[in-house]
């Protein structure tokens, strides 16, 4: 759903790519207070998130798009989904639908409470579950549901204006290509670089060679990305975003 502030029936789609990714002078610098009191609760329990200035990027670009269908893959406790929500308040719209997407049962708990404070239940759908197994499960959704049998909601919505993608180092590729699939025409996948594996890693150090791995799986994933889809990088304090587009 990537949109130009220039009407026109040709859109260079890598220009309004590295538009997209550009900060947005007129909105707030400071961190949404609901996400700052979530910053501090994950200090206390030991978790990562992604850096302010990586939200307030990916917030900016948000802002811009206006998407109406949103996918977030690793919603942990909801530090980035306050981002987001916030902007749907600051912006005075809100998505036909929102899919958070989580792996455990607890931290589901704390999303919803989040959800229900932002009065957000209408359109916003908490999906606890393995990534694979969930995409698994709604691509068979899809193909049934093009025969024409009635099937009920899909797991996943199949389709999806942008689509967040968080989750360790060592499996990020792997859920961007997963995901890949689920974007709309037009519409854009946000992530993180994942961490540079640094040093020489140690054969039996197992955490290690699964950063390698990963980092070595998204260095194949971009290159072969290259060839469908348009890619921008965008170095910031904490990481670099990256956001693709179909070509």
């Amino acid at each position: 759903m990537v949109t130009s502030d220039e009407p026109s029936a040709l859109v260079n789609k890598e220009e309004v790519l590295a538009q997209l990714l550009t900060a947005d002078p007129q909105r707030n610098r400071d961190e949404p207070e609901i996400a700052a009191n979530i910053s501090t609760q994950l200090q206390h329990m030991g978790l990562s998130t992604w850096s302010i200035s990586a939200h307030r990027r990916l917030r900016d670009a948000l802002g811009r798009l206006k998407p109406n269908r949103v996918i977030e893959v690793g919603g942990g406790i909801g530090h980035r989904s306050a981002w987001i929500y916030d902007l749907f308040v600051v912006d005075g719209y809100t998505p036909e639908r929102y899919d958070i997407i989580e792996n455990g049962a607890k931290f589901a708990v704390i999303l919803h409470r989040l959800m229900t404070r932002h009065k957000a239940e209408r359109y916003t759908k908490i999906v606890v579950g393995v990534l694979d197994a969930l995409v698994g499960e709604t691509l068979a959704w899809k193909a049934a549901s093009s025969t024409g049998l009635e099937v009920g909601d899909s797991p996943i919505q199949p389709e999806a204006d942008a689509i967040i993608v968080d989750g360790i180092s060592a499996v990020r590729a792997k859920n961007v290509e997963l995901m890949l699939p689920f974007l709309a025409p037009g519409g854009v996948l946000f992530t993180m670089e994942p961490d540079m594996p640094m040093g020489d890693v140690d054969p039996d150090d197992e955490q290690g060679m699964a950063l390698v791995e990963g980092f070595n799986a998204w260095i194949e994933l971009i290159q072969s990305s290259n060839e469908t889809h348009h890619i921008g990088f965008m170095p910031l304090f904490g990481g670099t975003l990256v956001a693709m587009i179909p070509r």
